[in-house]
């Protein structure tokens, strides 16, 4: 079989074991459970969500370079089992410093591990379908918060939350582990046949010039890039960090309707992943980039006119926040491929993804601080996701007019 068929199931391979490391974006499901088991405030309970958001771009970066080395099938075997067991040992926990550590700290560099080679290697072997083949791959990690939802829930009504972590951490580890040996390393600069590569623009990695990290950070394109991601993520976590308790606490919804939430949040993050990442190749990464800042505006002032029984405004702006979430995801390895050249796109966007990190860290903080400080309500945290998200719609100007610059520069 030739590698323009094989590319496929590396393809297929990907997307199943990041339908297993996506499912952190289910958090919001186990957080309650947590709470009420042992006490813990919101804010405490959400920390290792946090630090696992945190900590995953160490590996993400560290990973790419590993993989250079060793190949992408045993870097994901070896991330398997940390992400795998990390949630089996949740099943664990009798303190916060435990739960963390396993959640936050050994499932969290799983998680990154992971992720870094399933992205980068799987983008190198479509040049021809960057965009719906990072949309693709980053839905797959969306859409198992789609799928474990209503599972988790429902083991947690059966059985508790403990034993449920170590179901899922075994399920993890099988099909992970399992999945990794289907994995292949992408040939370096690699062109599926039929496929003439674009002509080269100095906007395009399309150039042939391929940053490494120190370049990227050289280049003020970089950070500019870096804060529109960390502004696009900053709602989406803060929403998906918290949906359940949101819906539960403000609509006043059973735990089976929250969880319900939970999921079409989670189909449209990943439906958002493979939209945008296709939409992105027709339009452009920045046009696309431009209209979900929109879009996430208008959701999250939406959210501020939630109140009890709003069941299915609730749905209608949380199903948007999870489509400019996914959107953002979706079109940001191929942006950033596009960016500095897809050779160096593994350590690169391991990089690129802290602006990620960062609000992995201060997206579910500021949701939960916000609650605990209002007695619950959540509004005064929805005003600055939108805020930052009309920032973020003025930064992507500023983005087309370096680029301008860019192409107007004499070549050195």
């Amino acid at each position: 079989m030739d590698l323009n068929k094989k590319r496929w199931f590396v393809l297929i391979a990907s997307l199943a074991i990041n339908l297993c490391i996506g499912t952190g974006y289910a958090w919001s499901v186990f957080a309650k459970p947590l709470t009420e088991q042992f006490a813990w405030t919101a804010a405490q309970t959400a920390l290792a969500f946090t630090v696992c958001n945190a900590i995953s771009p160490v590996t993400m970066i560290s990973g790419g370079r590993i993989q250079d080395a060793f190949g992408p099938r045993w870097v994901i075997f070896v991330g398997g089992l940390l992400f795998g067991g990390g949630v089996f040992l949740c099943g664990l926990s009798k303190t916060l410093p435990w739960l963390v550590v396993s959640y936050g700290i050994v499932a969290g560099l799983g998680m990154g591990l992971v992720y870094s080679c399933t992205i980068a290697n799987t983008v190198k072997f479509f040049p021809d379908k960057r965009g719906l083949v990072g949309g693709l791959t980053t839905a797959g990690y969306g859409l198992g918060s789609v799928l474990v939802p209503p599972f988790a829930n429902a083991l947690i009504m059966s059985k508790g939350i403990l034993p449920t972590f170590k179901i899922l951490g075994i399920i993890y580890l099988i099909v992970i582990c399992g999945f990794s040996f289907l994995i292949m390393r992408a040939p370096a600069n690699f062109i599926p046949e039929g496929w003439t590569p674009p002509e080269p623009t100095k906007t395009s990695s399309a150039t042939g010039v391929d940053k490494t990290w120190r370049e990227m950070l050289a280049d003020p394109i970089f950070y500019v890039m870096l804060i529109m991601l960390l502004i696009g993520a900053f709602s989406g976590l803060m929403i998906t960090s918290q949906a359940s308790p949101i819906a539960q606490g403000i609509v006043g919804v059973s735990p089976a309707q929250a969880a319900i939430a939970v999921s079409i949040l989670a189909l449209f993050n990943s439906g958002g992943r493979l939209l945008c990442g296709v939409v992105s190749d027709k339009i452009g990464r920045i046009n696309t980039l431009t209209s979900i800042f929109v879009l996430s505006s208008v959701m999250m002032l939406l959210m501020t006119r939630v109140g009890v029984g709003d069941y299915a405004l609730f749905l209608v702006a949380v199903s948007g926040i999870g489509l400019c979430f996914g959107g953002f995801m979706g079109v940001y390895p191929a942006f950033t491929a596009d960016s500095f050249g897809p050779k160096n796109n593994g350590v690169n966007y391991g990089i690129m993804f802290c602006g990620f990190a960062l609000a992995g860290f201060f997206g579910p903080r500021t949701a939960a601080s916000v609650s605990a400080a209002s007695g619950g309500v959540y509004t005064k945290a929805f005003v600055i996701a939108a805020v930052l998200s009309i920032i973020g719609l003025g930064i992507t100007f500023i983005y087309r007019a370096m680029r301008k610059k860019a192409m107007l520069a004499p070549e050195k």
